[in-house]
C-alpha cells in the first residue's frame, strides 16, 4: 500500500505538469502556427476527453456488473465518427462560418438567433452536467483510497481525511487550472492551444496506463482463454443474455448523442477544429483510440472476479489488481491514467460550460443594463472575463454538492448516464437545425423544456432516493398516491429499466413536441434567413451576409461596439482592413451590410450569435426597408427564380430526350444494316448447298445413262449438302438463341478437365487423320467450374477441329495445356498454322468468318467461334485470341474456379 502522503504528492505533481505543458503549448502554437499542436493528430487525442473516469474506471465495473453492456460508450462515438461526412462535417463547416462557440450558440443561432433559447440550453447544460462532474470527483476520490487508503484492496480512506475533503481539495485544483489557462482570452472561438496540448497528452498518458494495466492481467491471467477459462470453472461468466435488450440499445442511442451535444465535446471538435480536414484523420484515428480503451475490459474485469476477495468494488479492478500482486508502481501509474480521465474531463467541461454561461447569460444582462454608448473599450472585456472564472467556479461547485449528497452510491456508470440523457435533449433540435429548413423556434425551445422537465422528473430526482426518503416515497406511491405518475413508471409503463424510462418519455416529448410544434407555427424572417444558412451551407461558397440593411449607424458608432468587446487593437485593424478593401481613408469610411455581418461574426466568437446579434440591433436602426419587407421581396424573387429554374429544367428535359431519340434511331439503323448483312450472308451459305442439290437432282431424274458408280457419287453429294445445310440450320438458330436468351441451361458444378479430356477423345479420328502431333503441356487437376459439361466439351470440340482444318503446316502440331491462375481455370489450344492475321483478329468471333483469307474451301459456315463464345459466356467465363507458345493461333478458355 502506497502512503497518502505520496499520492497526494504524485497528483499534485501530476496537475503541476499539465500547468508546464499548458503554458509552453500556449506560447508554441502563438509563436507557430505550423506547429505539431496544429496538427490532426493533437486534435484527434485532445476528442478522446471523451474518455473519462466513466470509460477508465467504470467501463470495468459495468462489464463486472452488466456484461457487454460497456460497449456501447464506445460503438455510439465510433459510429458517429464513421459517419463524419454527414454530421461532423456539416456542424465544423457551419461553426467555421458563423463563428459559433458552443450548442447553445448553434441552436440559438439558427433559430433566429433567439437568446432565450441559449439561455434554456445553458441552464439545462449545467444542471445535466453537474452529475458527471460528481462522478469525476467520486472516482479520484475512489481511486486515491483504493491506492492509499488504510485497508486491503481500497476499501478503507485516507487517515484524517474523509472523501468530501478529497473531492473539495480536487474540485478546487482543477477551477484552479482552468480559471488560469481556460480564460485567459475573451475570444471563445480563439483555440486554447495549451489546455488542448494538455488534454492531448492526458489522453496519451490514460491510455498508456489502461493497456499497461490490461497487459499486465492477461500476463499474470496466462492469456485471455486461460482467464475465461478460470473465470467460468468457479462460476463467473459474463452476462451477454442483455445485449441489444432495452437498455442497451438506449444507452447505444445516449452515446451517439452525447458525442455531438456535451459541451466539452462540441468545444473540442467543432470550437477547437481549425482545419476541417483533420475530420478526416479523426475519423478513423478516435475509432481506432476507442478500439484501445475497450480492449482489455473485459479481462479485467472477469480476471478481478475471480481473483478479488467477495465485495470489492469492480469499478477499481484497474488499481487494486496491481495492488494484490504487489505491482505498486504500476497501480500508481494506473492512478495516474485514472485521475487524467478525470481532470481532462472536468477542465474541458468547465471552460465550454463557462463560455455558455457567459455569452448566453452575463452578457444580455450587460447589455440590458448598460446604455449601448456607456463604458471604456476594455470593459465588456473585463466583465466577461471575470464572468467566466466565475462560472468556473459555479460549474465546480454544482458538481461537489452533488458528489456530496450522492456519495453513497457504488457504481460510476448510472451516474453518467443520468448527464447523458440530460444532453440527448438538444439532439432532435440539432438535428432539426442542421436537416429541417422548417423547424421553428417556437417548436425547438417547447420542445427542448418539455424533454428537460421529464428529464428531471424520470431521471434526475430519482438519483436522490437513497438520501431523501421523501424521494423514495414519492418513487413508490407517485404525487399524491398517483401511481401512474410515479417517475419510474410514467403513464403506468413498468417493468423497463429506469434508463430506457427516463430516456423514452423524455425524448419522445421532445420529439413529438419539435416535429407538431414546427408543423403547426411558423418562422420568423430571420428564423427563415437562418435555416436557409445551415440547411444549404455546402451551396454556399463563403459565409453568408449579415441580416442587417443600411441604416443609420456609423463607423464609429460600430467601431465603439467592437472596441468594447473585442479590444481597441483588434477592432482598430478590423476597421482598418475594410477600408483598405473599400479604397477609402478609415475616416470616411461608410459601413455596408456585408462589413456589418462580417462585424456581427466577429462578435459572435467573443460574447455568441444572440448577443452579437442584439448588440448591434441597437446601433444599426432607422433602416431605409424593414428586414420583413426585405424578405417579402426576396421571396417574390425566390418564386421568379425558381419558376425560371423549372423552365430551365424542362428545357433540359426536352434536349436530354432528343438525343436519346437520336441515339436510338441510329441503333435501329444499325440494326436494320446488320440484320441486312445477316440475311445476305445467311443467303450466300444457304445458296451454295441448295446449288448442288438442285443441280444433282436434275441430273439423276433427266439422265438414264448414268452409270451406277456415278449415280452413287451424285447422291452421296445430295446427302452430304443435305447434312451441311442442316448444320448450318442448326448453328443460326442455335447463335440466334443464345444471342436472345432463349437457349439456356442450369450452370452446376462440372469438372473442367474431363470435359477438355472428352474433347480430345472425339477428335482423336480427325487427328490422326490430319497426322497432327498432339503436345500436352501442363496440365491441371480435376477441376469443378460452374457449367454445362455437354456445352463446354462443344466448345473444346469446336476449337480444336479449327486448329486441324486450318493448319497447313508440313508438320502440323496442336499443343494443348490447362493451369489455374487467380482462381480462374484457363485451357490454352494453340497450333503451328498460319495464325490470324492482324487485321482480322477483331473479326474471328463475328459470324460467317471462316478463317484467314476466307478459306471457304476448308468447309463449315464460319459459326463456330461465335456460338463457342457466348456459350463460354453463359457460363460466366470468356473465350479470347491470345499470343501463344506455337506460331499460330492460341485460344483461351477461362471459367472462374469453385471455392
Amino acid at each position: 500500500m502506497l502512503s497518502a502522503d505520496f499520492v497526494i504528492a504524485t497528483a499534485v505533481g501530476y496537475v503541476g505538469l499539465l500547468f508546464v505543458l499548458a503554458y509552453f503549448g500556449d506560447r508554441r502554437a502563438r509563436v507557430n502556427t505550423k506547429s505539431f499542436l496544429h496538427s490532426p493528430a493533437v486534435y484527434t487525442l485532445s476528442i478522446s476527453v471523451y474518455c473519462t473516469s466513466w470509460t477508465f474506471y467504470g467501463a470495468v465495473g459495468n462489464a463486472a456488473r452488466s456484461g457487454l453492456e460497456f460497449l456501447t460508450i464506445y460503438l455510439g462515438p465510433t459510429l458517429v465518427f464513421v459517419g463524419w461526412w454527414f454530421l461532423l462535417r456539416r456542424l465544423v463547416r457551419i461553426s467555421h462560418n458563423q463563428r459559433l462557440t458552443s450548442v447553445a450558440d448553434l441552436l440559438s443561432s439558427r433559430f433566429g438567433k433567439s437568446n432565450r433559447l441559449a439561455v434554456l440550453i445553458t441552464c439545462i447544460a449545467v444542471i445535466g452536467i453537474a452529475p458527471y462532474i460528481a462522478l469525476q470527483l467520486k472516482a479520484v476520490t475512489s481511486s486515491i483510497q483504493a491506492v492509499a487508503g488504510s485497508s486491503e484492496f481500497g476499501r478503507g480512506s485516507l487517515k484524517g481525511i474523509d472523501d468530501v475533503g478529497l473531492a473539495f481539495g480536487v474540485a478546487a485544483a482543477m477551477a484552479l487550472f482552468t480559471i488560469l489557462f481556460g480564460t485567459r482570452h475573451v475570444d471563445a472561438k480563439e483555440q486554447h492551444h495549451g489546455v488542448v496540448a494538455a488534454i492531448a497528452f492526458e489522453a496519451v498518458v490514460k491510455l498508456a496506463a489502461l493497456l499497461a494495466v490490461g497487459i499486465f492481467v492477461v500476463f499474470v491471467g496466462g492469456g485471455f482463454e486461460n482467464i475465461f477459462s478460470k473465470a467460468a470453472e468457479v462460476g463467473v461468466v459474463v452476462d451477454a443474455t442483455n445485449t441489444f435488450d432495452s437498455r442497451w440499445l438506449t444507452t447505444l442511442a445516449l452515446s451517439v448523442a452525447a458525442i455531438v451535444c456535451l459541451p466539452r465535446q462540441f468545444q473540442v471538435t467543432v470550437v477547437e477544429n481549425s482545419d476541417e480536414n483533420h475530420l478526416r484523420v479523426a475519423s478513423w484515428a478516435f475509432p481506432a483510440y476507442m478500439l484501445l480503451m475497450s480492449l482489455f475490459i473485459l479481462p479485467i474485469a472477469v480476471f478481478g472476479m475471480t481473483t478479488m476477495p467477495a465485495g470489492s468494488n469492480p469499478d477499481m479492478f484497474a488499481l487494486t489488481l496491481p495492488m494484490a500482486f504487489g505491482q505498486d508502481a504500476l497501480a500508481m501509474f494506473a492512478f495516474i491514467g485514472g485521475f487524467s480521465s478525470a481532470t481532462s474531463m472536468i477542465i474541458l467541461e468547465s471552460i465550454a460550460l463557462s463560455i455558455m454561461v457567459s455569452n448566453h447569460i452575463v452578457m444580455p444582462l450587460i447589455l440590458r443594463l448598460s446604455p449601448a454608448g456607456s463604458g471604456d473599450g476594455q470593459g465588456v472585456t473585463s466583465m466577461l472575463l471575470i464572468a467566466r472564472r466565475f462560472s468556473i467556479v459555479l460549474i465546480l461547485s454544482l458538481g461537489f454538492f452533488y458528489f456530496f449528497f450522492t456519495r453513497d452510491s457504488d457504481a460510476l456508470a448510472p451516474i453518467g448516464l443520468i448527464s447523458f440523457t440530460a444532453i440527448a435533449q438538444f439532439f432532435p433540435a440539432v438535428i432539426a437545425a442542421l436537416f429541417w429548413r422548417d423547424a421553428s423556434l417556437k417548436a425547438a425551445t417547447a420542445a427542448i423544456a418539455a424533454g428537460f422537465v421529464f428529464w428531471v422528473w424520470c431521471s434526475f430526482l430519482p438519483s436522490f432516493e437513497s438520501v431523501s426518503p421523501q424521494v423514495a416515497m414519492l418513487l413508490d406511491e407517485g404525487p399524491w398516491g398517483i401511481s401512474w405518475l410515479r417517475p419510474e413508471a410514467m403513464f403506468g409503463l413498468d417493468g423497463i429499466d429506469p434508463l430506457a424510462h427516463a430516456a423514452f418519455w423524455s425524448l419522445l416529448v421532445n420529439v413529438l413536441t419539435l416535429t407538431l410544434g414546427s408543423l403547426l407555427t411558423t418562422q420568423s424572417a430571420l428564423e427563415r434567413i437562418q435555416a436557409s444558412v445551415f440547411v444549404d451551407v455546402f451551396k454556399r461558397g463563403q459565409a453568408t451576409r449579415g441580416n442587417f440593411v443600411r441604416g443609420s449607424a456609423t463607423a464609429n458608432d460600430l467601431f465603439f461596439v467592437a472596441e468594447r468587446v473585442l479590444g481597441e487593437r483588434r477592432a482598430a485593424a478590423l476597421f482598418e482592413t475594410e477600408a483598405r478593401d473599400s479604397g477609402v481613408d478609415p475616416d470616411m469610411l461608410e459601413p455596408s451590410p456585408e462589413f456589418i455581418g462580417r462585424l456581427e461574426r466577429e462578435l459572435a466568437g467573443s460574447i455568441g450569435a444572440a448577443s452579437a446579434h442584439v448588440m448591434l440591433s441597437k446601433v444599426v436602426s432607422g433602416s431605409d426597408v424593414s428586414l420583413e419587407e426585405m424578405m417579402q421581396m426576396a421571396d417574390e424573387t425566390q418564386q421568379v427564380i425558381e419558376y425560371s429554374q423549372q423552365l430551365e429544367k424542362t428545357s433540359a428535359e426536352l434536349r436530354s430526350t432528343a438525343r436519346q431519340l437520336e441515339d436510338a434511331n441510329a441503333q435501329l439503323r444499325e440494326l436494320d444494316s446488320q440484320k441486312d448483312e445477316f440475311l445476305s450472308q445467311v443467303s450466300h451459305e444457304v445458296r451454295t448447298p441448295m446449288t448442288s442439290i438442285r443441280s444433282f437432282s436434275e441430273i439423276l431424274l433427266d439422265s438414264d445413262d448414268i452409270d451406277v458408280d456415278q449415280r452413287q457419287h451424285f447422291v452421296s453429294t445430295i446427302h452430304q449438302e443435305s447434312l451441311r445445310l442442316t448444320k448450318l440450320l442448326d448453328e443460326i438458330l442455335d447463335l440466334s438463341a443464345l444471342e436472345r436468351g432463349e437457349r439456356t441451361w442450369d450452370n452446376v458444378p462440372i469438372d473442367a478437365e474431363a470435359a477438355l479430356d472428352r474433347a480430345l477423345a472425339v477428335c482423336e479420328a480427325l487427328l490422326r487423320q490430319r497426322g497432327m502431333k498432339v503436345e500436352l503441356g501442363e496440365r491441371a487437376q480435376p477441376t469443378m467450374v460452374e457449367g454445362d459439361a455437354d456445352r463446354l466439351c462443344q466448345v473444346f470440340i469446336n476449337l480444336i477441329s479449327n486448329a486441324v482444318k486450318y493448319n497447313d503446316s508440313d508438320k502440323p502440331v496442336i499443343r494443348i495445356t490447362s493451369t489455374i491462375k487467380a482462381g480462374s481455370y484457363v485451357a490454352e489450344i494453340a497450333d503451328n498454322g498460319p495464325g490470324i492475321a492482324k487485321r482480322e483478329r477483331k473479326l474471328i468471333f463475328e459470324k460467317f468468318w471462316r478463317g484467314p483469307g476466307g478459306m471457304a474451301d476448308q468447309g463449315g459456315a464460319g459459326l463456330g467461334l461465335a456460338i463457342s463464345r457466348q456459350i463460354v459466356a453463359r457460363m460466366n467465363g470468356s473465350l479470347d485470341l491470345a499470343p501463344g507458345p506455337l506460331p499460330g493461333a492460341c485460344f483461351l478458355v477461362r471459367l472462374a474456379v469453385i471455392k
